[in-house]
């Protein structure tokens, strides 16, 4: 004679401890993503001024700006007797934050920090940011005009940057508006680490989780 089981599921206090516990990960999991979101904006952002201190001790010390200084070949024996293009102590450091050309002064701007001691590395590389975008220096548009919309002197270029992070940068630092202040943000329209435009950005920053400043 056979006995029939009954089937067993679960208990509403049962279904109701798991859900609050997948509540609790993914509450934790979101939390964690935010503080590393969070982490990111700030280390940029320190980037701007680390940047900025290293170039002013450059100058202190040498009396020279760090990429067209004519007498770090010799300090350092080097070995690089003329920048790619542009000249040693006219003032402006020559090159594209972005260059792929050795020797250029916006490449050799990293390499006379590194030997001198402000920044970290040996060689000519541009590092990478928080978000693995380029981080660069040029003189205006880097072809002797303004960039961005009236930069002129030397800038500081931090690329790749995802819209969510590149608003909290620019709110932080300056004014949050693309197209105005001492930071500005130009869309990525070409891919990665692209050259800096003419003109002013022509539209503020649009926060869809695509764009990319």
């Amino acid at each position: 004679m056979k006995r029939m089981k009954k089937a067993q599921g679960f208990t509403l206090v049962e279904i109701a401890i798991v859900l609050v516990i997948i509540g609790l990960l993914l509450g934790g999991i979101l939390k964690g993503q935010e503080m590393i979101t969070q982490a990111k904006i700030k280390n940029l952002i320190a980037d701007f001024s680390g940047i900025s201190a290293a170039y002013h001790g450059y100058q202190d010390r040498y009396r020279k700006l760090p990429g067209d200084d004519g007498d770090a070949n010799a300090r350092w024996s080097l070995g690089i007797a003329a920048p790619a293009a542009g000249a040693y102590n006219d003032g402006m450091v020559s090159g594209s934050y972005n260059s792929v050309t050795a020797n250029d002064e916006s490449r050799l701007f990293w390499l006379h920090l590194r030997r001198a001691g402000f920044v970290a590395g040996s060689d000519q590389e541009q590092p990478f940011n928080a978000v693995t975008g380029k981080l660069g220096v040029q003189t205006g548009n880097a072809a002797g005009a303004t960039a961005l919309g009236g930069f002129g002197s030397l800038i500081v270029c931090s690329a790749n940057m995802p819209d969510k992070i590149a608003i909290a940068v620019d709110t932080q630092v300056d004014d949050g508006n693309a197209m105005t202040g001492t930071v500005r943000g130009q869309e990525h329209t070409a891919g990665p680490n692209p050259t800096i435009q003419n003109g002013a950005p022509s539209a503020n920053y649009v926060e869809d989780g695509v764009k990319v400043y």
